[in-house]
């Protein structure tokens, strides 16, 4: 089937080329930095969706985040708390849940690089255009754009004197506030100041605490001076900052297990198989405080044959977040508490040739430094005591006095695990790109960028959880001895007196009870689900360093060809790279090759488990093949690819813990068009369409529905193979200056299971939103704009995943709800 779409659409658009006039008007020219140099978006070979103000502005699209819905190939998820987004582009991204996993998807503001999520996700005020470049950037962009990147350029202060201000008021009590005012200082320096706010009452209702969760509580401030000391310079300086203060983000439950027997025997209340109810009971209400703060200059200077560009930036982020991670009005985690500082510098410096002829040239480097801090703490409630005895049939307090442990030591309120890690960051890019115009319709490009990163890392766990921290091993063979003997005492003296009880003992110890098993077996291992907090061995140590150190090429190579002044031909091959990503958590555990060297130095510990340190870094190879066409009347970008992702970083919560690691292999296959139409002046319509055909080519330990497990030849959870977005714009003039325009754009995302781990008959996504406004303006400057976002009120998830904790329950994000209101701009 994609075959056929595939061949399809191209000899559909290559018959259409031969009645194209020789050259294109009559749409508005779309410039775009997408190759760090302008030109417009039908004459530059990179696929590449261009989203204006405008259409912003039209589309009520308030942060990056709603951008999916005018963008198929671009997926945003907000997962458990407001800073906690993932971004994936062609199906390919990671990077949420752990500072230590920097996105696959590079964000740019700017051109200043945003190194997690959460300095990105703030509202988008008085900007110009986004453009996402999707497939490998990494020539031009660095170590962290192995799947795509999103670019956003704000409105750079003007010479003329203007500003304006917004106000919308929606459902939910919704309350927006926008504010932009710029002008000249002298006929040198112009100015700008921007600033936003957004309130919002929550849509998910906390029924336990009274209080609504998934709420808007932030404001930006955004300040520029241009500097124009000579006719050929120019200067920009830009400051920011931006806060996020709210209670995020709610959580369904989609399938009550066993384990809501005990918590209902406690007192506990679930909001139990409703995942669209938007409620829940949770004893805490889930806090988000993130401020972002950065200050960047940018240089760009023209001489005869070249010009220079500096951008220097220096960036902070702080975040507290603090989140009732049971999902249940009992107090099971008395606390789930994370701090996170990052500090980050980056420089980059650029020449590229302006002259006439036939070789265009740019070569740059690019350094990113970074201090990364990350504090995190877990404990016990009071009622998680009751809570594991109830599991274990009384149990644990029988283990209690079978070992002589005082009661209610096992599981005891304030105990779990208190952790601090962090890490450095380096890396240096060093790139350049050559366009050769062979002709005056073909240019060959070859671009090379040479990274170099180092990481030092470290993870401080400090778990003073007893219970984890028995051996249930040893505590089975000290019963089975006891039994075998008749009631002889596990004692040196006992084991020679009795070595065949000693023996049979020993090798019972480590056999789970089943119902084949009978009573040869150690029944003290079933209570090793319960030690999720087992002791940890902290690095870096004398076995392992903390260290990374990657390096890697990678290169683009490009063919483009105008076939006529309106039909653009290029095909392209282009590596990307993202370096090793450091688990900075407690679920950091040591390779299982490196348990013997850290037996001979001394550092082993009951119960160490084996895990991931670190997961290796990404290669991305695309191949692909575009055209793009401009008629009179309307536009169409085609691009066909194959991506390969070598490594991909996969992060996936078990109900634990989080399982990090390297898939061998993921590719897709897939096929994008994006097209406009503008039949007159009064009508525009827009379709864009991304069709994947997924697979993991190899990931042989990976986590699915039964644990760990061989997911090679299986296509990838969470990837629509059928994305469709499309928009209708009505434009009317009426007298005395009066304008109107009334759009509606629709997106649609066929079904998919959502993660690998959770069945996709407890968890699939099928999605088909509708969103619409209508708005006037009047020859004074001011306007209204009625608008809707989801109005039928579609109810898909954005992610699921094993309950916390609650072994055979299930929970799960919904999407938010119809959202309405009226938004009111006055410019001048």
């Amino acid at each position: 089937m994609f075959k056929r779409i595939s061949l399809f659409c191209t000899s559909t658009l290559l018959a259409v080329a031969v009645g194209l006039p020789a050259t294109a008007q009559g749409l508005e020219e779309v410039v775009v930095t997408a190759t760090k140099r302008e030109t417009t978006l039908q004459d530059v070979p990179v696929a590449v969706t261009v989203t204006s103000g405008e259409t912003l502005q039209q589309a009520q699209i308030i942060d990056i985040g709603d951008l999916q819905s005018i963008i198929p190939s671009l997926r945003i998820t907000q997962l458990q708390t407001s800073g906690n987004t993932n971004f994936v582009i062609r199906g390919f991204g990671n990077g949420a849940n752990n500072p230590g996993i920097e996105p696959s998807v590079g964000v740019f503001i700017d051109g200043v690089y945003r190194s997690r999520s959460a300095g990105a996700i703030s509202d988008l005020t008085n900007i110009e255009r986004v453009e996402v470049l999707r497939g490998p950037q990494s020539t031009l962009f660095g170590k962290n754009a192995s799947a795509g990147v999103i670019s956003v350029i704000t409105s750079k202060p003007s010479f003329e004197f203007g500003g304006g201000g917004a106000l919308t008021i929606g459902n939910f009590n919704t309350v927006m506030a926008r504010a932009n005012i710029t002008g000249p200082i002298n006929d040198k320096v112009a100015f700008s100041l921007s600033g936003s706010g957004n309130m919002r009452e929550g849509y998910f209702d906390n029924l336990q605490t009274g209080n609504e969760s998934n709420e808007r509580q932030r404001w930006s401030l955004r300040g520029q001076l241009l500097f124009e000391p000579t006719d050929n310079s120019t200067w920009r300086l830009i400051a920011d900052i931006d806060r996020i203060d709210e209670l995020c983000c709610g959580v369904t439950n989609l399938v009550d297990g066993p384990t809501g027997i005990a918590i209902r025997a406690l007192g506990g209340r679930i909001a139990s198989d409703d995942p669209f109810s938007r409620a829940g009971f949770y004893n805490i209400d889930s806090i988000n405080d993130i401020e972002n703060s950065g200050i960047s200059l940018q240089g760009d200077i023209d001489f005869n044959r070249f010009s220079l560009t500096t951008i220097t930036s220096v960036r902070s982020q702080d975040k507290f977040e603090v989140a009732d991670s049971d999902f249940t009005s009992a107090d099971l985690l008395g606390l789930n508490q994370f701090d996170t500082e990052l500090d980050t510098f980056t420089q980059e410096f650029r020449l590229t040739s302006n002259s006439d002829g036939n070789i265009d040239w740019m070569v740059g480097a690019f350094y990113f430094d970074e201090e990364v801090n990350f504090d995190s703490d877990i404990v016990f409630g009071d009622d998680f005591r009751g809570y594991a005895d109830a599991l274990a049939g009384g149990g644990i307090t029988g283990l209690e006095m079978a070992l002589g442990l005082p009661t209610g030591l096992l599981f005891g309120a304030g105990q779990g695990s208190f952790d601090t890690s962090g890490q450095d960051d380096s890396a240096l890019s060093l790139f350049g790109q050559v366009d050769w115009h062979v002709s005056d319709r073909a240019t060959i490009t070859l671009g090379l960028n040479h990274t170099s990163n180092e990481k030092d890392a470290f993870v401080n766990a400090n778990p003073n959880d007893v219970f984890s921290s028995l051996d249930l091993v040893q505590i089975g063979f000290g019963g089975l001895f006891v039994e075998r003997t008749g009631g002889q005492a596990p004692t040196p003296a006992n084991f020679a007196a009795f070595p065949a009880q000693f023996a049979e003992a020993q090798a019972l110890s480590t056999v789970p009870c089943t119902a084949a098993t009978g009573e040869d077996c150690n029944s003290a291992l079933a209570l090793q689900p319960l030690q999720f907090l087992p002791p940890f061995v902290s690095f870096p140590n004398s076995v392992e360093s903390g260290n990374s150190d990657d390096s890697e090429t990678t290169y683009t190579v490009r063919f483009a060809f105008a076939i006529n002044d309106a039909l653009n031909f290029y095909a392209s091959a282009a590596t990307g790279f993202k370096s090793t990503s450091w688990n900075l958590s407690r679920d950091s555990r040591p390779f299982a090759t490196d348990i013997a060297a850290l037996t001979t130095a001394g550092l082993n510990t009951t119960n160490l488990r084996t895990g991931t340190r670190f997961a290796e870094p990404e290669e991305a190879t695309v191949y692909e093949l575009g055209l793009k066409a401009q008629f009179e009347r309307g536009a169409v970008n085609l691009a066909i690819f194959d991506q390969t992702i070598e490594g991909f970083q996969s992060n996936i919560f078990t109900g634990t813990g989080f399982d990090l690691a390297n898939a061998g292999e993921q590719s897709t296959k897939g096929l994008e068009i994006d097209t406009v139409f503008t039949p007159n002046d009064q009508w525009k319509f827009t379709f864009a369409g991304t069709f994947l055909d997924p697979t993991y080519d190899s990931f042989p330990n990976g986590t699915g529905v039964n644990g760990p497990e061989d997911l090679s030849g299986r296509d990838p959870a969470g990837i629509h193979k059928v994305s469709i977005t499309t928009s209708g714009t009505y434009y009317h003039n009426f007298s005395n200056g009066l304008e109107g325009f009334v759009r509606a754009d629709y997106s649609y995302e066929d079904e998919v299971q959502i993660v690998e781990n959770v069945s996709a008959d407890i968890a699939s996504r099928e999605v088909s939103v509708l969103n619409a406004s209508a708005g006037l303006s009047f020859d004074n400057g001011f306007e209204l704009t009625l608008w809707g976002r989801n109005l039928t009120n579609d109810n898909h998830l954005l992610s699921a995943f094993p309950t916390v904790v609650q072994a055979g329950s299930f929970s799960g994000y919904p999407n938010p709800p119809r959202t309405f209101g009226l938004t009111m701009r006055k410019s001048f």
